[in-house]
C-alpha cells in the first residue's frame, strides 16, 4: 500500500492575516498554519504556546535597556508610571515595544493593580482574552528579547 502524503497549501494571504493579528515572525506564521493544518485559530493556539516556551528560555538574559512610560487619565485626577525593561535600546526605540509599554501603562491606570504580579494575572482592558503576562509574551516572541516589567506606579487625587 502507497501512503500519498498531501501537502496543504498555505497562501501567503494566509500568513499575513496571522502575522498582522498576532505580529510574531512570517516563519513562525507559516510554522504554526502547517502545524494547524491551515485552522487560523488552532494556529493563534500554537503560537501562544510556543511564546510562552520563547519567555521562559529567554528569562534568564540580562535586561540592559528599557523605557519610561507615563500616562494621565483624561479627568487629570490619575495617572501611572511605567519601567519596561527589554535586553537591547533597538527594541527599546521600537515603535510597537513602545505602544506596548503606553498599552500596559493605561491599564495601570485603569485597573490599579497592587503589585506587579496581580497586574501580570490581569485580563488585558484592550483584549480581555489575554492577561498582561501574555501580553508580554507575546511580545518577547516578537522581537526575541527577554521583556519584563520593572518598576510601576499608579497616581490618583482623592477629593
Amino acid at each position: 500500500m502507497i501512503k500519498k502524503q498531501i501537502k496543504l497549501m498555505i497562501t501567503i494571504e494566509d500568513v499575513k492575516n496571522l502575522r498582522s493579528r498576532t505580529g510574531v515572525s512570517i516563519m513562525q506564521c507559516k510554522k504554526a498554519l502547517e502545524a494547524s493544518n491551515g485552522d487560523f485559530n488552532k494556529a493563534l493556539e500554537e503560537l501562544k504556546t510556543k511564546g510562552a516556551e520563547i519567555a521562559s528560555k529567554k528569562s534568564e538574559r540580562e535586561l540592559k535597556s528599557g523605557i519610561i512610560q507615563a500616562y494621565v487619565h483624561n479627568d487629570k485626577k490619575t495617572g501611572s508610571i511605567l519601567e519596561l525593561l527589554c535586553e537591547t535600546d533597538f527594541v527599546a526605540k521600537n515603535e510597537d515595544f513602545q505602544k506596548t509599554a503606553h498599552d500596559i501603562v493605561m491599564h495601570i491606570t485603569a485597573m490599579n493593580p497592587e503589585n506587579k504580579e496581580e497586574l501580570l494575572a490581569q485580563s488585558f482592558i484592550k483584549d480581555s482574552n489575554k492577561t498582561i503576562n501574555q501580553l508580554i509574551e507575546e511580545n518577547i516572541q516578537r522581537f526575541g528579547e527577554n521583556i519584563e516589567i520593572g518598576y510601576f506606579i499608579r497616581y490618583s487625587i482623592f477629593l
